[in-house]
């Protein structure tokens, strides 16, 4: 059976806080990434910066600057599935176009295996 988090037209949240900065709105996926259209919302505009910087790295292969720009985003936001429910980890790139790609997964990237 298919994710439902992952069909077509499901809204992923960005948040920032309590507010809600952003709604990704699912248009297809190539796994383990998805793909969505960005509708920002009002407190987003502090964050377009970052979302940049870490295109234009990743552009250059400047992982280490990529990586530093992934480390402000995810000290800065979070991410909620359509049904609400908080995404333990992601990986977020939001482009100039207003499409976004991300990974997710349940547990935090860094917890420790069993």
């Amino acid at each position: 059976m298919a994710n439902p988090h992952l069909t077509t037209g499901s809204v992923w949240r960005l948040h920032h806080g309590d507010r809600e900065t952003a709604r990704l709105t699912v248009t297809g996926t190539d796994m383990p990434w998805v793909h969505a259209d960005v509708e920002t919302l009002p407190g987003f505009e502090e964050f377009r910066p970052v979302f940049a910087e870490q295109e234009q790295a990743a552009d250059e292969e400047d992982w280490e600057r990529a990586d530093a720009c992934y480390a402000r985003i995810r000290a800065a936001l979070t991410m909620t599935f359509p049904d609400g429910r908080p995404v333990a980890e992601f990986m977020l790139h939001i482009h100039g176009d207003g499409t976004a790609g991300w990974r997710w997964h349940d547990e935090p990237f860094d917890a420790p295996t069993p």
